[in-house]
């Protein structure tokens, strides 16, 4: 099975389903992932754009991920870009990686450019209906993005309400912070939510509601179910 993870900068995919990602890579699953925004000039540190490139790249071999789609669109300016733009690109990344499954931003994330990652992301999940020999998703999840998708303070939006859990263990958390810490500037000191205590915090505690040891944590948007 191909997965395709859709985000909209770097680091975003690991703070959402490193670990996840990390699972499915060593269990067989093909992983790809989409990159809206590559750019870095709203960053802290403003590493420069070759420089986050090269973490990138670092990340996800680590990650065991197959194939990479790197967009070249304006960093927390998602919101300037024709929609079309931005489904289009996604839509090329799902062709090319034959997903069936695609993981992306909750629409309830306080961060502007998560929002229209995954709006775009739900307009191309319906590729099918144009496309009638593209094969139909099987799932469409929203993924948790840590000091993103707590801060979902517009009340006229549904939060992040976590219908679906990956066991990772302490092993596969591990792994998700060595990926980050291939980003440079992306981890913080603790209470921030990006620290590791933070990481490994929201871990335990997907894992509590689930019966696991340590878990990530998916929204189902869309399940296809072909036969019962």
């Amino acid at each position: 099975m191909s997965y395709l993870i859709v985000v909209a900068h770097p680091d975003d995919e690991v703070l959402g389903a490193g670990a996840t990602m990390h699972k499915l890579s060593q269990t067989g699953r093909e992983v790809g992932v989409c990159v809206l925004s590559g750019q870095a000039e709203a960053r802290a540190g403003r590493p420069a754009d070759s420089e986050l490139a090269a973490d990138m790249g670092s990340c996800l071999r680590l990650l065991g991920v197959s194939r990479t789609y790197a967009g070249g669109f304006p960093n927390i300016m998602l919101n300037t870009v024709p929609h079309l733009e931005l489904v289009r690109f996604i839509e090329a990344a799902m062709e090319d990686s034959r997903a069936e499954v695609v993981i992306t931003h909750h629409p309830a994330d306080l961060n502007n450019d998560h929002l229209h990652t995954s709006l775009a992301c739900q307009e191309a999940a319906r590729l099918f209906q144009r496309r009638p020999s593209r094969t139909p998703l099987r799932e469409l999840l929203y993924m948790e993005v840590p000091s993103a998708t707590e801060w979902s303070l517009n009340a006229g939006m549904a939060g992040f309400r976590p219908d679906t859990f990956v066991e990772v263990g302490a092993e596969g958390v591990e792994r998700k912070l060595e990926a980050l810490a291939r980003y440079r500037g992306v981890m913080r000191g603790y209470p921030h939510p990006r620290s590791r205590e933070g990481i490994f915090g929201l871990a335990a505690y997907r894992g509590m509601q689930s019966g696991c040891l340590y878990a990530e944590a998916f929204q189902t948007a869309l399940r296809r179910v072909t036969a019962v």
